[in-house]
């Protein structure tokens, strides 16, 4: 009983560690009840979603990611962009808000 309660506890900390980090919570969750602390370090060391750098879809105009080959409104295959836009970053916010 003692074991499922860590385990339970585990997840519950890298699910939010994850959320805290603009990560989905229920994959960390996950992660963190399989793999128990481990789960909560590699949650707290993956990028930010946040600070992944982003572009337009010419198609449909959704954001996504740069490393996003298709875009998932539209389906539509996606160039590799310039070098200087996948290098550019958004600055990290700061504060809580």
């Amino acid at each position: 009983m003692a074991y499922v309660f860590v385990i339970i506890c585990t997840g519950l900390s890298a699910g939010i560690v994850a959320k805290s980090r603009g990560n989905g919570f229920w994959l960390w969750f996950a992660i963190g009840f399989v793999l128990p602390l481990f789960g909560t370090v590699a949650a707290w060391l993956y990028r930010r979603d946040s600070e992944v750098a982003k572009r337009d879809c010419p198609e449909c105009g959704q954001t996504v990611a740069v490393h996003d080959q298709v875009c998932m409104n539209c389906g539509r295959d996606l160039e590799w962009p310039d070098e200087q836009l996948a290098l550019s970053v958004p600055p990290p916010r700061t504060g809580s808000g």
